[in-house]
């Protein structure tokens, strides 16, 4: 199948949010079903994230959003927010153009890395992320804004001793 990525339209808000929906199930199987209960991204912050130029989609060939990518910037690095793919588009590595849409993001933002926050052992999160170029951030070296997502992170009920956040180098920069 052929896949193209763009940036998302304001219209797609509540397909966006039902991929974020979908892909959460996952985390059933992998042990933590709260995270498949959570609320998707509220509709009004991806709307917003369109006018703002950092919600990118990666749609099949009849134009339909299958996964997406939602950034921010942080730290002085671009913060990968969400990053889904539907289930059944898993497998087709559509995490790597993606990554590359936020990379070319943060290139035009003078942005020298993009970070993100992750499940440490979850085979489709840190350790397929490393396998994309990212490693840990040291603890002593997490900037204040990134430390801010992880309290939220925390105080939404997610185990942080659990989590891990990481960076890859945006080339070119």
């Amino acid at each position: 199948m052929t896949y193209t990525v763009r940036p998302a339209r304001r219209s797609e808000a509540g397909t966006l949010r039902d991929i974020e929906r979908a892909a959460g199930q996952a985390f059933i199987a992998a042990g933590f079903p709260d995270v498949a209960g959570y609320e998707p991204t509220h509709g009004d912050d991806l709307r917003e994230a369109v006018n703002d130029g950092t919600l990118f989609v990666v749609a099949d060939m009849t134009d339909w959003p299958v996964g997406f990518v939602l950034c921010g910037e942080l730290d002085h690095g671009l913060y990968v927010q969400e990053l889904n793919v539907h289930p059944d588009h898993a497998g087709n590595r559509l995490a790597i153009p993606l990554l590359g849409a936020a990379e070319n993001l943060a290139r035009m933002l003078d942005l020298d890395r993009l970070t993100l926050t992750t499940f440490r052992h979850v085979p489709w999160n840190a350790p397929y992320y490393a396998r994309l170029g990212f490693s840990e951030i040291p603890d002593d070296a997490i900037g204040p804004d990134l430390r801010f997502v992880i309290a939220r992170q925390h105080a939404a009920g997610l185990d942080i001793t659990k989590r891990v956040a990481m960076q890859r180098s945006v080339a070119g920069i």
